[in-house]
């Protein structure tokens, strides 16, 4: 078992190869002076398990993910799973108007073309996303590593808000974990970066409030839903997601928000000028490596969530 990180995410590949008590690959994987990847795989892996840590957060990131699979195809690893934190164009998963691509299914088929033999992913934007692979997927999700951060705050008769329809189902399950009631905020979207509140179904105030969704990009969403919760008299608001994308006008909006606390995991590294803000980073690196060990030795990944 051999565990290789491109340039995405090279500190959570690191930590993971800690927890399961072995070094990284030797790989260099760098750029030509044109720019593009160069990759070269320093140790031997021929008949190898071997695992690709890497987000695919840019087009540079996934390049490197594609680059990496043909090289140590090429040396005759036996087997290579793509561990992938963040996929990057989740959220281009059906044609919303004419003339669009699906772009999902697009980087599925990449990975796919590429020689990569199983993915293993952290939530995903949509679960029917796992059939756009012609491989095995296994799904992992943060919730574990969220709930036994949220337990450990001790907070009294809390209420987990969805801030939108689509993270409804991810809502009720924190929700029915902590013991603790649910609201909805319905939204209306008035373009690709920004959302009109409408109203809220169920009750949210004067309690502590958590708004949960799977990733938080340029933080419209999740702002709006920051002002709804304290309209109704939230007296702690703690927005939390799994996937900090966090760019466009993210900083600028979170920064005028006074959080009380943003709760993210590692699947992205944080940008650096995100740290002055009062965000909690939880460490998916535990609940990697074990999912690995399960997949190197064909053991259940879905009884981690049992």
């Amino acid at each position: 078992m051999r565990i290789f990180s491109g340039n995405a995410n090279r500190p959570l590949a690191e930590a993971i190869a800690h927890q399961l008590g072995m070094p990284l690959g030797e790989m260099h994987c760098g750029r030509f002076p044109d720019g593009e990847v160069k990759v070269e795989i320093h140790d031997d892996v021929r008949g190898g398990d071997v695992f690709v840590v890497q987000p695919t957060t840019s087009n540079d990131h996934l390049m490197e993910l594609l680059t990496i699979c043909d090289a140590l195809r090429r040396a005759s690893a036996a087997r290579i799973t793509a561990v992938i934190p963040y996929f990057g164009y989740a959220r281009q998963d059906r044609k919303h108007a004419g003339r669009v691509p699906i772009t999902a299914k697009l980087v599925a088929n990449l990975i796919t073309a590429a020689g990569f033999n199983r993915v293993l992913a952290v939530d995903l934007h949509a679960q029917q996303l796992q059939g756009f692979f012609d491989l095995p997927v296994d799904h992992l999700t943060s919730l574990p590593v969220q709930i036994q951060y949220l337990k450990t705050l001790n907070l009294e008769d809390p209420v987990v808000v969805s801030p939108d329809t689509g993270s409804i189902k991810l809502a009720d399950k924190i929700a029915k974990q902590i013991g603790a009631r649910l609201a909805i905020i319905d939204k209306r979207r008035l373009g690709d970066s920004k959302t009109e509140v409408a109203n809220v179904i169920g009750e949210i105030g004067p309690r502590p409030t958590i708004i949960v969704d799977d990733m938080i990009t340029t933080a419209g969403s999740m702002c709006n839903a920051i002002r709804t919760a304290r309209d109704f008299g939230a007296t702690r608001v703690i927005p939390m997601a799994t996937h900090a994308v966090l760019c466009g006008d993210a900083y600028d909006r979170l920064s005028s928000s006074k959080l009380d606390e943003l709760v993210v995991t590692d699947t992205i590294p944080l940008k650096r000028r995100f740290a002055e803000l009062p965000i909690k980073v939880l460490s998916m690196a535990p609940l990697l490596a074990e999912a690995l060990k399960r997949i190197h030795t064909n053991q259940s990944i879905s009884s981690l969530f049992r």
